[in-house]
């Protein structure tokens, strides 16, 4: 009877440890393990590919980062438009898969120093004609839930919203389902990020098929999404940003995946 009283003390114990402290950096090192949480479709930034394996850049630079604590990146594909309820409920520990940094998004969660810079634009058909927003004007828009463009567009409204049938945008669960309607002319235009842009039109078998058309929306900055207050973890992985940067592999990871257009924040 004693024995199982001091078991349960011992469970109980631990159990409050795990659930009252914010701080969760001491037992990810304990673990050697990381949960990262991705949209498992954003190309080039973190993706399954045909092998079924998830790569891209922020997968690599993740590992880099994380090589430097002997912790092994585990990532965790999830709804994108859950990503914060995801980490505030502890199922995954990071947000790291193209996070824009945003003024509502830093209520919730902890952010990292940016790593590299992101903008808006619209992806159209070349054979629409539509070179500018204002082009759109009655025309369908897409663009992903929860993602940083549709923040942009209801928070920039004369933009581009004011313009589109109903000024209200069609909702994907990933931009991949986007570019299939798209391409098949159920939507004339989709607003989404130009690291995507670029990379998935590049690799297009007909690039000169689609049109890329910047726009004025607010530069982005991609960053690590953290728990609210867990201040270690977020020192942490600042430490291993700058260490790959000022030891060029943050570079040549870029290089990798962007050739020469990329910007980073790090790297000036």
């Amino acid at each position: 009877m004693f024995s199982m009283l001091i078991l349960f003390t011992v469970t109980l114990s631990a159990c409050s440890i795990n659930s009252n402290d914010k701080n969760s950096w001491n037992h990810i090192k304990q673990q050697h393990k990381v949960v990262i949480g991705l949209d498992a479709t954003f190309v080039p930034m973190g993706y399954e590919n045909q092998q079924g394996n998830i790569t891209g850049f922020d997968v690599d630079v993740a590992k880099a980062v994380l090589k430097q604590y002997n912790i092994k990146p585990v990532f965790q594909p999830i709804d994108w438009s859950m990503n914060v309820t995801e980490l505030r409920n502890k199922t995954i520990d990071l947000i790291w898969n193209g996070f824009s940094i945003n003024s509502q998004r830093k209520k919730v969660v902890n952010f990292t120093e940016p790593y590299l810079s992101n903008d808006q634009v619209l992806v159209t058909m070349k054979k629409s004609n539509i070179s500018s927003l204002n082009e759109m004007h009655g025309k369908t828009l897409g663009v992903q839930a929860g993602s940083s463009g549709l923040n942009e567009l209801n928070n920039n409204p004369k933009l581009l919203k004011q313009y589109i049938k109903n000024q209200s945008p069609v909702l994907y669960n990933s931009f991949t389902n986007a570019f299939i309607d798209l391409s098949s002319k159920r939507i004339d235009g989709l607003l989404i990020d130009s690291t995507y842009a670029n990379y998935y039109v590049n690799h297009q078998k007909n690039p000169n098929d689609f049109s890329i058309v910047h726009s004025d929306f607010p530069k982005e900055y991609f960053a690590v999404g953290v728990r609210k207050d867990d201040d270690e973890m977020t020192n942490a992985i600042n430490k291993g940003l700058n260490k790959i940067a000022k030891n060029g592999e943050l570079k040549r990871i870029c290089q990798k995946w962007f050739g020469k257009n990329y910007e980073s924040p790090l790297l000036k």
